[in-house]
């Protein structure tokens, strides 16, 4: 008994040992090397210079290694912790990497070298995971060889990528464009992050974030990640990936979030239905609750199948139900449908609120049914249901799109006297009324209420004014406002600029035009397509072709492909400058972007070639704009014909006059200036 005893104290103390040892060995710390993405990405200028010789031979993960080699390894990083049983000891690893580079690497995987001993030895060692991202990031300028050693080292037996190098992996064929192998890639991690239990899959979204320096690969990846969730049925992943992109200023795009929202109503109607088999009978309020979230996510379909499947089982649609579908038919512009639905309300004796007032209203006044709109005030006001901020922010935008300006005020006024304040998107449409109307006089007495009540005016509002001043031929207004905005703190958007830029360029005030242009760059806002089109433009007609020739090559340099104004400019400076082959590169530019000519390429083309001796050239385009229903003006006809008789081509041009007169082209008193 004592003998049985003595060997179980034996056996204890054995077993305590070596737990002791284990948690000395997972304890243990090390100086090593940081293994940061970011260490790893900036590691070389040059990626064939990527040395992977990481550890001092004299470091203390020799003693570590003692004991790695007989018991399980873990091994910490910035982002992963590595547990695996290593396969060899460390010196065979280290004599290998401490001369092996990314181009020797490069030429193996090229050459499919799997066997090699250089990349053999990487999987003989418990640090492999950790190569495998330095070599993901060695390989980054050429994602179609990373993505080959990816799946080959994914493939080896004892070998599993981290979160890391998959996240890497991702960044790399996404900005390569490669976006199936982005697809498949996340795909893959999310399967495999849902079979290792104690791994949330979210932490995926994390990774991906922490590893974004590695390259530019943009925002898209992130809504990979969102779509792959929503496509695995994830949802509450999904939500969750949708509040940290959210909270990153990063958000998915359009086309995902209607996928979620099909799945979310896909998989409502089947706890619906789920609920009805059970035996449960959903009452009004199932339904209305139901029929109001499809009608706010816009899935008219959904809403009224469930209204008629309501009506079905004898359940009477309360003022809530049809106060959803009301509100949803008038934003989508279905205001038939919503009138029929306000009769079969007022049919069924269901009163109407202010809610359905409002969307009734705001409707109407959107389509510019402004008649029918004030029948609608009217009886809500008869009904004793006092308009709200939204009511009247309705009508005010219906009277400013009708151009009724004085009934826009009426309503502004009534609503103040009624103790509701104006914000500031309602002053920000009456703003654009009056600018739209040239009356700036009134504009600065809405922007001095604006200042009594403590409402400042935004960037949107100030270049609405700016851009007034400007079409009313106030330049030195318009400055001078855009400088009053910029001492009060208001911020000028690239919107701002271009509006600025346009306005001085059809001054004629190009050299103005151009400061404004270099300190929006200096501010660091990035000129757009309509910046650069403005300024061309602007060039152009004041003879410095030169210089719009350089704007134009650095947009498109820039990435951004110029717009038919853009070309039309460029096309009709060239011509007037007499640089016929350069006007005939731009034509074909043009064609080989499919771009439609319109009248105003067309006119520049016509005018531009005749006015250079090019009758024949101006013929064509003449001709070729009337076989495509495009009718040229009177004076661009007129341009053409004196051109014939100027150059003594009278034949062609008593022909062309007689098709022009048969076509109605130009009138009897304009032949009159031509001989018979």
């Amino acid at each position: 008994m004592m003998k049985l005893s003595a060997e179980l104290l034996l056996a204890f103390a054995s077993l305590l040992s070596a737990m002791l040892l284990f948690f000395r060995t997972l304890f243990h710390v090390s100086r090593r090397a940081s293994f940061r993405v970011i260490s790893l990405s900036s590691n070389s200028s040059h990626p064939d210079s990527l040395s992977f010789n990481v550890f001092n031979p004299s470091s203390s993960l020799t003693s570590i290694n003692a004991y790695c080699i007989s018991r399980p390894f873990f091994w910490f990083t910035s982002f992963l912790c590595i547990f695996r049983l290593p396969f060899v000891s460390y010196s065979n690893a280290n004599n290998s990497f401490q001369y092996l580079d990314i181009g020797s690497l490069r030429k193996i995987i090229q050459q499919d070298l799997w066997n090699d001993p250089k990349i053999v030895v990487l999987f003989d060692s418990a640090l492999a995971p950790i190569w495998v991202s330095k070599i993901l990031l060695g390989l980054r300028e050429d994602p179609k060889l990373a993505l080959k050693f990816f799946k080959w080292a994914g493939s080896q037996v004892g070998f599993r990528h981290t979160t890391e190098s998959y996240c890497i992996i991702v960044h790399l064929v996404f900005r390569a464009r490669m976006y199936t192998d982005a697809h498949d890639t996340v795909k893959e991690v999310i399967m495999n992050s849902r079979m290792d239990m104690g791994f949330p899959v979210c932490n995926i979204f994390d990774m991906l974030w922490s590893t974004r320096n590695i390259c530019v690969s943009g925002s898209g990846v992130f809504d990979v990640l969102f779509s792959v969730f929503v496509e695995l049925g994830l949802l509450e992943e999904a939500n969750e990936c949708f509040s940290r992109m959210r909270n990153f200023r990063t958000l998915p795009k359009a086309r995902s979030c209607n996928f979620l929202l099909h799945r979310l109503s896909k998989s409502a109607f089947e706890y619906f239905s789920e609920m009805k088999n059970n035996g449960l009978k959903p009452n009004v309020v199932t339904y209305s609750t139901l029929i109001d979230a499809f009608c706010k996510e816009g899935m008219m379909q959904g809403a009224i199948k469930l209204f008629v499947d309501m009506r079905r089982t004898g359940l009477l649609p309360n003022e809530f139900t049809y106060t959803s579908l009301i509100d949803a038919n008038c934003k989508a512009g279905n205001l038939t449908e919503a009138w029929k639905l306000l009769n079969d309300m007022l049919q069924a004796g269901v009163k109407l609120n202010i809610v359905t007032y409002t969307a009734l209203l705001d409707g109407l006044c959107k389509a510019g049914r402004m008649i029918e709109a004030e029948e609608v005030f009217r009886s809500m006001l008869k009904d004793g249901i006092s308009p709200n901020q939204q009511v009247y922010t309705a009508l005010v935008h219906g009277y400013i799109k009708a151009e009724r300006m004085e009934d826009a005020m009426k309503i502004l006024k009534q609503m103040t006297e009624c103790n509701i304040k104006p914000d500031l998107i309602l002053y920000g449409s009456i703003i654009w009324g009056h600018c739209s109307q040239r009356k700036l006089e009134e504009t600065k007495l809405i922007l001095e209420e604006m200042k009594s009540r403590g409402i400042s005016a935004n960037p949107v509002i100030s270049t609405t004014i700016i851009d007034a001043y400007f079409k009313a031929g106030k330049s030195s207004d318009a400055l001078n406002f855009f400088q009053e905005m910029q001492d009060v703190g208001v911020e000028a958007t690239i919107v701002t600029y271009c509006v600025l830029i346009d306005g001085l360029c059809k001054a004629g005030i190009v050299e103005l035009a151009v400061d404004y242009f270099c300190r929006m760059l200096s501010l660091g806002l990035q000129p757009n397509v309509a910046v650069y089109t403005s300024l061309i433009d602007g060039l152009c007609k004041n003879n410095c072709i030169e210089s719009a020739k350089k704007l134009f090559d650095e947009m498109q340099c820039r990435g951004m492909t110029p717009d038919i104004t853009a070309f039309t400019a460029l096309i009709d400076g060239n011509l007037k400058h007499g640089n016929l082959q350069e006007a005939l590169v731009l034509i074909s530019r043009m064609t080989e972007l499919a771009i439609e000519f319109d009248l105003h390429v067309y006119t520049s083309l016509v005018s531009g070639f005749s006015q250079c001796g090019e009758l024949h050239q101006a013929r064509k385009f003449f001709n070729e704009m009337i076989e495509k229903g495009i009718l040229p003006e009177e004076v661009l006809c007129i341009c053409l014909l004196r051109e014939y008789y100027k150059r003594g081509q009278l034949d062609e041009a008593i022909e062309l006059k007689n098709e022009m007169e048969r076509m109605g082209l130009i009138t009897e008193s304009a032949t009159m200036q031509f001989p018979v």
